[in-house]
């Protein structure tokens, strides 16, 4: 899958998810930003659950919809490093 189609699909998600779960503002949809981790905090945030019940409540939607969500934060690039000789 290339950037275009990842973006396509996070934008197309990010619409479903205010569908479904009305609470989550833009701000929220940008910190989640297509992770599974981080829509789970996001429920328990905005809808006062617990930790299983929101990753009960996402994974059920999740697989509903056919949107495949990764855990935890992107990898970020590692830093350049300068050596001094």
């Amino acid at each position: 899958m290339n950037i275009d189609q990842m973006t396509g699909k996070w934008k197309q998600m990010k619409g479903a998810l205010k569908q479904q779960w009305g609470k989550l503002t833009d701000d929220d949809l940008e910190v989640i930003n297509g992770q599974r981790d981080s829509l789970i905090g996001k429920l328990q945030e905005r809808y006062g659950i617990a930790k299983e019940e929101a990753q009960k409540r996402a994974d059920d939607w999740l697989k509903a919809n056919q949107f495949d969500m990764p855990q935890g934060r992107p990898a970020r690039p590692a830093e350049h490093q300068h050596s001094r000789h």
